[in-house]
């Protein structure tokens, strides 16, 4: 197996407490919340408490000042466990880094320390009933009206969506404008017209608070305008392939758990009179699982490089996230298929693993879409353009 590299002795530290978290605080709860289809608002005090959010947010504003790769840690832990429940990634590295980039100094006092001591929890509303990948699609608007913006609009599949404190949301300043008249608006908890729905019955996630959002008429201070108006889709734009390659770091850690988990099983289990990790087959196709996930690990560690180097290009970052994401749904598939009909069963983490799998190819842009950005990048014509 190849070493990694990226790792200081204090990141590796700071991994003992992260996995030493995730032991006692949230493995134990785990299968309750997958019940009550959500985690107990407790558990992100207790991971503020420990440290364990907002790490890349400067001292100044109650993070801990460390690097992103602090946050690769928490993601790799959360993984490796089956920990899909707390949201703490999109709350640490795509909401709270969007309003220390793009927030008034006013914006991140306010909100960033309360964030990172799990007070106030954040999520972004981007995805509608009728637009997925593509957001200048989105049909919420938000029209200027004196000192607030009155916002309407439904948004849906948004994470952390039942619990947030306050959300990100993608709205249209000046529909007429396309990709140049969208906005982002901070949105909290308690503003009238703010609306939450009904947590949504997933396949996977299941402790994960995937919620609807509806805003009727919301009058939004102009104070909460996050960045300059108009310049919304720019800032997603910018932050996507750091999310996108957040879904390939956690794509490559759940795949690796999936294959720790089927070697301690075919290990044990026998048939006709022996352990079916001496079959040929087993032998093979978990050789073949082993050998991409290194493959991935290797990619993927290198485009953290260029992360902290700032290098790395958006059609990189769509391509961690379009190979990771397929290899992790191929390789637990392999996996979940050695089990067997124990595969099948809820109780078996490799089982839960499957589940929660099969969404990363859909959502930070579905493999097809990141498929045509990869093609942009190659110079090839647009598809229908005539020569």
């Amino acid at each position: 197996m190849i070493p990694r590299t990226l790792f200081s002795p204090e990141h590796e530290a700071f991994r003992a407490t992260v996995r030493r978290f995730v032991t006692e605080r949230i493995a134990p709860q785990h299968a309750r919340w997958e019940e009550q289809g959500y985690v107990d608002r407790e558990v992100w005090l207790q991971a503020g408490a420990a440290g364990l959010l907002c790490t890349s947010i400067p001292e100044t504003y109650g993070g801990a000042g460390a690097d992103r790769l602090a946050s690769v840690v928490v993601m790799e832990e959360l993984a490796a466990a089956g920990a899909s429940g707390p949201g703490f990634g999109l709350h640490s590295e795509i909401v709270a880094p969007y309003l220390l980039h793009y927030g008034t100094e006013e914006q991140k006092r306010r909100f960033l320390p309360r964030m990172a001591r799990g007070e106030v929890i954040g999520a972004i509303a981007m995805t509608e009933p009728s637009a997925g990948s593509d957001l200048q699609g989105i049909r919420t608007t938000a029209r200027r009206d004196g000192d607030c913006y009155v916002l309407n609009g439904a948004k849906t599949f948004i994470t952390n969506g039942w619990l947030c404190d306050l959300v990100i949301v993608v709205a249209k300043t000046d529909p007429a404008a396309g990709a140049k008249g969208i906005s982002l608006l901070l949105v909290e908890r308690g503003m009238e017209g703010f609306e939450k729905g009904q947590r949504l019955k997933k396949v996977g996630l299941k402790a994960q608070d995937t919620a609807e959002l509806f805003f009727r008429d919301v009058r939004v201070p102009a104070a909460n305008l996050l960045g300059r108006e108009g310049e919304g889709f720019i800032y997603l734009m910018q932050q996507l392939p750091w999310e996108r390659l957040q879904i390939a770091v956690m794509a490559v850690a759940t795949a690796r758990a999936a294959l720790q988990h089927t070697i301690a099983y075919v290990g044990e289990r026998r048939a006709f009179g022996t352990p079916i990790g001496g079959f040929q087959n087993t032998r093979y196709t978990l050789a073949d699982v082993a050998t991409e996930i290194e493959v991935g690990q290797v990619f993927v560690d290198r485009c953290l490089q260029l992360l902290e180097e700032g290098k790395l290009d958006s059609a990189t970052a769509s391509m961690a996230k379009l190979w990771c994401s397929e290899m992790q749904f191929r390789a637990i598939d392999a996996c979940v298929q050695l089990h067997g009909g124990y595969g099948y069963m809820w109780e078996y983490p490799v089982t839960r693993l499957w589940a929660d799998a099969r969404v990363q190819r859909i959502y930070g842009g579905t493999s097809e879409i990141m498929k045509e950005l990869i093609a942009r990048s190659l110079g090839l014509p647009e598809p229908g353009r005539r020569s």
